[in-house]
């Protein structure tokens, strides 16, 4: 059985550092870069993104600001002093990978541990959610003539057009999200990409470069139902179901299967900005704004897992998020 090794420390948020801390994959070794080498980490700032999101601070003033008032906060992070405002902007703009890459790794271990009952195969779900832009809209004339409008301000010019059935059109940013289906839905791999590009491809990708995470079955909408995507997820030993592959008149157990991308997946996007708070975008850029949405998922994979070794329910991740905003005492 696994045992916990969290330092106990009464102050909830710091409790929570030191488990994400325990969490934590370092990456392979790189060769070492040649002038100035990096004053702080890159745990560093993924601990930075998931604080922000539990505070509900995500400016960059306002975390300089937090940081230099909070010695032991500051500490618990591994930052020796206080980073300059312009390094926290820059260094979150970057952190999308490596939390793309934290995420990914934990769900292999997650996928490895939390195993479904006998008489169920492995299956996962992939679907994707548009986190709207801060800001008015920036029009498609516009857009494309590279022109922001006089009087038009505070627009987020990193943003991109996309158009949902369910929501029909955003101007925004995309998170494309794999769950897991039994036992329980928890994110297996998430990326982080701008609104435009079709969801397939994104997912094509990730699979090619190894960090989609293969199960039996995959369900997905339409989006994922062509047959370049099936025959790639095919040869890596998958089978994908969407409502292509359905049958037009009887209803078969794969209906029934199919049905459970609605309890777990489209679910699981709310259970996450339910836990977080965040359900639209905080800041302006595509980079700054993936390092808290992926924190928030990373964050929430991490509560998942430390509550399925001691037997507790998933539903109490929001609640040990709240317990760490309000730096309860444990």
């Amino acid at each position: 059985m696994h045992e916990e090794n969290t330092p106990v420390d009464p102050d909830a948020l710091l409790s929570l550092i030191h488990q994400i801390k325990e969490h934590y994959q370092a990456p392979p070794p790189t060769r070492r870069r040649r002038g100035k080498q990096r004053d702080f980490s890159a745990l560093s700032f993924l601990l930075l993104a998931v604080v922000a999101v539990v505070l509900r601070t995500f400016k960059d003033s306002e975390l300089h600001r937090l940081w230099s008032r909070d010695c032991r906060l500051r500490q618990a992070l591994g930052f020796a002093r206080v980073p300059h405002r312009t390094t926290i902007g820059r260094r979150l703009r970057g952190q999308v990978a490596e939390a793309e890459a934290q995420i990914a790794a934990l769900g292999q271990q997650i996928l490895a541990e939390v195993k479904p009952e006998a008489d169920h195969s492995e299956v996962s779900a992939l679907d994707g959610r548009m986190y709207e832009a801060q800001g008015p809209a920036w029009h498609k004339s516009s857009r494309q003539a590279g022109v922001v409008p006089p009087g038009l301000r505070n627009v987020d010019t990193e943003s991109a057009w996309s158009k949902s059935g369910y929501r029909g059109w955003g101007q925004g940013y995309r998170l494309v999200l794999q769950s897991l289906v039994w036992p329980a839905p928890v994110p297996l791999f998430a990326t982080w990409r701008p609104n435009n590009p079709n969801e397939a491809g994104i997912a094509a990708a990730a699979l090619a470069e190894g960090q989609l995470a293969v199960t039996d079955v995959r369900l997905g909408d339409e989006t994922f139902g062509g047959a370049d995507f099936s025959q790639q997820y095919a040869q890596a030993g998958g089978w994908v179901l969407t409502p292509k592959q359905l049958p037009a008149q009887y209803h078969t157990w794969k209906c029934d299967l199919y049905a459970y991308r609605k309890e777990t997946i489209e679910l699981l996007f709310q259970r996450i900005i339910q836990a977080s708070g965040l359900k639209e975008c905080q800041v302006k850029g595509l980079g700054r704004n993936g390092a808290f949405v992926l924190a928030s998922v990373w964050l929430y994979q991490i509560l998942f897992l430390v509550n399925y070794r001691q037997g507790r329910p998933a539903a109490e991740i929001k609640d040990l998020i709240d317990d760490a905003r309000w730096r309860i005492s444990t």
